[in-house]
């Protein structure tokens, strides 16, 4: 504490008895003084206490992994407005590559004081990935609320669209349709949302009688290059039909069908996830499963305004059911490879 004082007393250029006036909210400082003391306790990356925290007590963080998936905007547009309507400020943080990481972006959020951090997509779904810049937000009992499937070991409200479901629809469809050789390209081995999709796909599978062979399951980065590479495995295994764990990685799936000579839908249907932008726009428009965004934003705000006010649910997951949209990327296989 006394390092503290003599720094921002330095910075203020006041004496330590001033700074810890401000700082206890005792009379005898001028407002300017006051105001200068504050802004050097944020300049220096101080904590203000918490009662002298005001405005910037409404600041929420909202931190995604990047914004080529266009899913990730439209989470935070959805969330951002609803923030505004509660009397927020949204903070967006990103990732950037060989940059700033996603602790990097905790540390930021703590020092502007967030009053609550949301998380679309982040390490929090990953086993092996880094996990001490969450134990801080425990530590702190900081209002915290996780988009999509996490870890065990992470206990913070979750608002998880349900990855069995979508699976079930999504591998339902090719199955109706008359495939029997049905492709999975799906996130890292340790990425709990693939995690699940894949123990749904097996359980399909099997309920359908139909195969799923290590040949006919592939990991890959969530990217459409990444995905592309991948498919050509799915393809090379002589799948009719995949099912792809995000939307961009369903247009690599596309990309590869062309690049391997084979017309979409007609030699390789594509099943996609999210129904992000412009997903009817593309050729062939995709079929994809539906994250219900709006709804879950809802649920997201509710949940992180009530921990913020103090009335806070248990900590859990709650899942949302998605919806099939289906498109012109699907049908009949006409033939089997």
């Amino acid at each position: 504490m006394s390092k503290r004082l003599a720094e921002v007393a330095r910075k203020v250029g006041v004496s330590e008895a001033t700074v810890s006036r401000v700082l206890n909210e005792k009379p005898g400082v001028s407002e300017q003084t006051r105001q200068a003391v504050l802004t050097a306790l944020d300049v220096l990356g101080y904590e203000r206490p918490t009662k002298l925290r005001g405005e910037r007590a409404r600041l929420v963080g909202l931190v995604l992994p990047e914004l080529q998936n266009p899913i990730f905007p439209a989470f935070a547009e959805v969330l951002g407005a609803a923030l505004a309507q509660r009397g927020f400020t949204p903070v967006l943080c990103t990732q950037t590559a060989g940059g700033v990481s996603e602790a990097d972006n905790v540390d930021l959020l703590l020092s502007q004081q967030v009053s609550g951090i949301v998380f679309c997509g982040g390490l929090y779904a990953q086993g092996d990935a880094p996990h001490e810049h969450y134990a801080r937000l425990a530590e702190r009992k900081l209002p915290t609320v996780l988009v999509n499937a996490s870890i065990e070991d992470l206990h913070f409200t979750c608002v998880s669209c349900d990855d069995t479901v979508a699976i079930e629809q999504a591998m339902g469809h090719l199955v109706s349709l008359g495939h029997t050789r049905i492709g999975l390209l799906i996130g890292p081995p340790d990425h709990i949302p693939s995690q699940r999709k894949l123990a749904a796909a097996i359980a399909v599978a099997a309920k359908a009688g139909i195969s799923l062979d290590p040949d006919q399951v592939v990991h890959s980065r969530y990217s459409l290059e990444g995905a592309q590479a991948s498919a050509m495995r799915l393809i090379e295994a002589g799948v009719t039909g995949v099912v792809c764990a995000s939307d961009p990685m369903a247009l690599g799936a596309i990309r590869a069908a062309k690049r391997a000579g084979l017309n979409v839908p007609r030699d390789l249907s594509v099943v996609g996830f999210d129904d992000s932008a412009l997903m009817n726009s593309i050729d062939p428009p995709l079929t994809t499963v539906r994250q219900p965004i709006e709804r879950m934003c809802r649920m997201i705000i509710e949940l992180l305004v009530a921990q913020i006010s103090g009335n806070g649910l248990p900590q859990g997951e709650l899942l949302f059911e998605p919806e099939l949209v289906v498109r012109g990327s699907t049908a009949p296989p006409a033939f089997s490879r």
